[in-house]
């Protein structure tokens, strides 16, 4: 079917004119009033959006019908946009009321409409062209002149506020919601295995609290770098739900609450107070005198108190806490109390004659509770049985016969981030080309191997340092690659191996990068050397790692004196019987200590040039 024009009636004209629908011929009109012509080709333009067929444009303007279809063509009158005639609509009703003799009130009316309808479009236009709802809208523009409003830092709306607190429920296991219960409670204290979410769990606890009540909240670790886990959790927390970046340290949210995270440096912070949280407090170099800093910011009535941690030693300062000893000091025997400590009392959560909430959930309680994040035939593979009792199932090592025991280890443990300036541990180099020493003890059975990065002494009987720390589980290849990877990412002068077992195998690998690598093959002088070497550096205060790094610490605790098999000599060993576990990390740090040699006056080992 063949295109076919608009059939309109050119006859129909004047009286559609009359009629003020559509103008008469303008050519006539202007002539009457003295006026100059209008262009024909904006006539025919307006005629031809208004329905006209070109040969009738043509007969009613008097010009060639070629001519029109010209200007169609040039000016593209298919193709304009709705705003365009509208336009053209507007400007020839305008044009023709204001032509009109005679003007009555409702003619004034009209054109003041239609004046205000040619500005918004001419806006329209104007906002197809930028984009800016400013041309669109000048009240918008008007405002946007204005002085700015900054927006506050670390904000909550009320509906982020609502997401948070639903998201934090939601999240729950069931020993999780058991510390929510107690939430109240003045005083909470919990002894946990490891890895079941406790840090991630209080991190998340702490901001819901702080964004509904606007209390500040404080973070206690042994040191700065642990204590930041808190933070990174906070963090990621408020960016997965709300999608907002915290920022700042201490974090200010916008309700007021601060956020504090400190390591050692709470000795300090006497003038801090709100709810604190005080993680791996068992691990925790002099926790006694913490401890009086940390009641205090907690002194006030609605301020709350949470200790939670994996257990250390019996011997350790806190465990008088723990066990009420330190309530029963110096009070009268009838005004003593006697806690049960089982496992059975506190897996539901109770509260001690001293007020105290405590709770107890080792690995299987964490299990019942839906954290199936474990597989524990595995685990039991992973670490022998002393190290699966402490980790995993909440029990105090006894240390009293151990050659490193608690009291020498924490003697070791320093905030890093506070007292070493030149390590950098987020950077590309994070110890520049300063030398350092790696120590490696392979797996010997199905356990992890340990590695570990040390700082050699700068000056003569100066300090080692534990840069980095690692529990490798992978086969030889894999764990030879991970020492590649560390010579690539320091300056390494030294690499200590252990080629007992899989560590003949690594040692192969590692010597193709690293052809001066010192091996050690274990037998009782081997070992005995290691230990008295370990042992001289510890006790003159020579070694230091972070005291966020428990791990170093309960490795070297877990080293006894034995008797070997014939009963005849003395050795060392780690765990219950020679064929569990073996503190890797101890012997990793041992092998790089040996760096240096027994007697720190005799240069012949030496690779570091004292001054």
């Amino acid at each position: 079917m063949s295109h076919t024009e608009p059939q309109t009636d050119p006859d129909a004209a004047t009286a559609i004119a009359a009629a003020g629908a559509l103008p008469a011929p303008l050519a006539d009109k202007a002539e009457a009033a003295g006026l100059p012509s209008p262009e024909p080709k904006r006539q025919a333009r307006f005629l031809y959006w208004s329905g006209w067929r070109i040969t009738h444009i043509a007969e009613l303007l008097g010009v060639p019908r070629t001519t029109v279809h010209d200007w169609r063509a040039s000016e593209k009158w298919d193709d304009a946009q709705a705003i365009d005639r509208v336009e053209g609509a507007l400007e020839a009703r305008l044009v023709l009321l204001i032509q009109k003799d005679g003007k009555t009130g409702g003619d004034f009316k009209e054109i003041d409409l239609l004046m205000r309808q040619v500005a918004q479009t001419a806006r329209v236009q104007k906002y197809q062209e930028t984009g800016k709802e400013g041309d669109l809208n000048p009240n918008i523009a008007a405002r946007n002149a204005g002085p700015k409003k900054k927006p506050k830092r670390n904000e909550f709306a009320p509906e982020h506020v609502d997401a948070l607190t639903q998201a934090f429920r939601d999240s729950l296991f069931d020993y999780q919601k058991v510390w929510s219960d107690a939430a109240n409670q003045r005083t909470r204290m919990i002894l946990k295995s490891r890895q079941i979410g406790a840090t991630w769990y209080f991190a998340r606890e702490a901001m819901v609290d702080a964004i509904t009540t606007g209390r500040n909240q404080i973070f206690l670790s042994a040191s700065k770098a642990q204590a930041h886990v808190f933070k990174q959790y906070i963090q990621a927390f408020a960016g997965e739900v709300c999608q907002i970046e915290l920022s700042g340290d201490p974090i200010t949210l916008g309700n007021g609450a601060i956020l504090y995270f400190l390591g050692t440096n709470a000795k300090t912070a006497q003038g801090y107070h709100g709810n604190f949280y005080f993680d791996e407090f068992f691990w925790t170099h002099g926790f006694t005198e913490l401890n009086k800093v940390a009641s205090g910011m907690a002194l006030h009535k609605k301020w709350r108190r949470t200790y939670f941690s994996t257990p250390s030693s019996i011997q350790h300062e806190a465990h008088d806490l723990w066990s009420g000893a330190r309530y029963n000091k110096r009070r009268a025997k009838e005004d003593q109390i006697e806690l049960d400590l089982s496992h059975s009392a506190l897996a539901p959560g109770l509260v001690g004659g001293d007020k105290i909430w405590r709770n107890l959930i080792n690995i299987y309680d964490a299990l019942a509770g839906g954290c199936d994040l474990f597989d524990i035939d595995e685990l039991k593979t992973e670490y022998n049985p002393e190290e699966f009792a402490n980790l995993l199932m909440c029990e105090f090592m006894d240390d009293t016969h151990a050659v490193f025991p608690l009291s020498a280890m924490q003697r070791c443990m320093v905030d890093s981030w506070v007292v070493w300036d030149d390590f950098k541990p987020f950077a590309r180099k994070p110890f520049g080309l300063r030398p350092v020493l790696i120590g490696y003890d392979p797996s010997q059975s199905e356990d992890f191997a340990g590695c570990a990065v040390v700082a050699p002494p700068d000056t003569k009987g100066g300090k080692f340092r534990v840069l980095e720390q690692h529990q490798l589980h992978g086969d030889f290849e894999a764990q030879a690659q991970f020492i590649k990877d560390l010579t690539l990412k320091y300056n390494v002068i030294y690499v200590g191996i252990d080629t007992t077992g899989i560590g003949e195998a690594v040692h192969q690998l590692v010597k193709n990068f690293f052809p001066g690598v010192t091996t050690f093959k274990y037998a009782i002088d081997v070992k005995t050397m290691l230990v008295a070497k370990a042992k001289n550096v510890i006790e003159k205060g020579r070694l230091e790692f972070d005291a966020g790094a428990k791990e170093i610490a309960r490795a070297f605790m877990s080293i006894k004196k034995t008797l070997t098999d014939s009963g005849r000599q003395m050795t060392y060993t780690a765990g219950r019987n020679k064929t569990t576990g073996h503190a890797d990390l101890a012997w990793a740090v041992m092998h790089a200590l040996a760096y240096e040699p027994l007697d720190a006056n005799n240069k012949t080992r030496s690779i570091v040039e004292y001054t």
